[in-house]
């Protein structure tokens, strides 16, 4: 019972009550990538996924991305996600996170390029 307010109640960490019935009326089941994420497309065409965790937009690799936003390439025409040896595996959007990047991060006693008219 708890979790079905909290699926009702709470939208901004995975899919509504209302996504959820659109989904099982009107989506039809196109695929899911490497993360959990699973995309459906409409019969008017309408795409949309559902995000397997939290919701955010940096976890659509490549691939879901460009057929989320109707963009042609030669790997949806296939339906084959092929990897190619030179790509790297997707990452999600680290910024705030401790895994995020800063240059000089780990080098001490880095000297800036500049200095402060204050010192």
């Amino acid at each position: 019972m708890l979790t079905l307010l909290k699926k009702i109640f709470t939208w901004w960490n995975q899919d509504t009550f209302g996504t959820r019935l659109k989904t099982i009326f009107f989506g039809k089941y196109v695929g899911t990538d490497e993360f959990g994420n699973k995309y459906y497309e409409s019969k008017k065409g309408k795409r949309w996924v559902i995000y397997s965790g939290t919701i955010d937009a940096s976890k659509i690799p490549v691939e879901w991305y460009s057929w989320i936003h109707f963009t042609p390439n030669k790997i949806e025409k296939k339906n084959k996600f092929e990897k190619y040896d030179w790509q790297k595996p997707h990452q999600e959007n680290l910024t705030g996170t401790e895994a995020a990047y800063y240059p000089n991060k780990n080098k001490d006693g880095v000297k800036k390029k500049y200095s402060t008219w204050k010192e």
